[in-house]
């Protein structure tokens, strides 16, 4: 086990009454993900998803959080505004039971990365395009356990290459090394 730090973690905060649907935080995201950055646009591609009920005029944004190995065991429904919804409908994970937050090309999981770039942003792209204020950037100290240099690495590459077949991971790797050169 590592020792105890102090972290920052970020999130974003979601407002479903202020979210109108327009769906410019998909565009932004998948134009930042692009190889190279800024090239293309495939909502495929965004690490965040605007789940939608254009009926009853209903907007959740969701954004990729981590890759689940298996399928969860909860099927728990809720509805909302007389409509019916499962759970997966606003999981943030990429699991084997669906699609949703998967690379289109290689179906390996996407994880929102908070627009980590080189120099940094101050808030992630789809915050800063939300013209509603639906998302909102924030950022606490945190006491976390830190694991030791590389386990994480480590057990996150096990774990997909498990799930995906070494060659596959190995195929994804070399396309972002060409996408990063080019």
């Amino acid at each position: 086990m590592g020792e105890k730090k102090r972290k920052k973690i970020k999130t974003i905060k979601v407002d479903v009454d202020k979210c109108n649907g327009c769906r410019a935080c998909e565009v932004a995201c998948s134009a930042f993900h692009a190889a190279p950055k800024y090239s293309s646009n495939n909502p495929a591609r965004s690490r965040i998803r605007v789940i939608r009920e254009p009926l009853k005029d209903i907007y959740v944004p969701v954004y990729a959080g981590e890759h689940a190995r298996a399928e969860c065991m909860g099927r728990d429904k809720y509805t909302i505004d007389g409509k019916e919804y499962d759970e997966c409908s606003f999981c943030r994970a990429s699991c084997p039971s669906r699609d949703l937050f998967k690379e289109p090309d290689s179906g390996l999981p996407l994880k929102c990365d908070m627009c980590e770039s080189d120099p940094e942003l101050k808030q992630p792209l789809c915050v800063q395009w939300c013209i509603t204020d639906a998302l909102v950037y924030e950022e606490r100290e945190e006491e976390v356990e830190e694991a030791a240099a590389g386990e994480e690495l480590d057990t996150g590459l096990e774990a997909l290459a498990d799930k995906y077949g070494l060659d596959k991971i190995m195929e994804a790797v070399a396309r972002m090394a060409v996408a990063k050169k080019g």
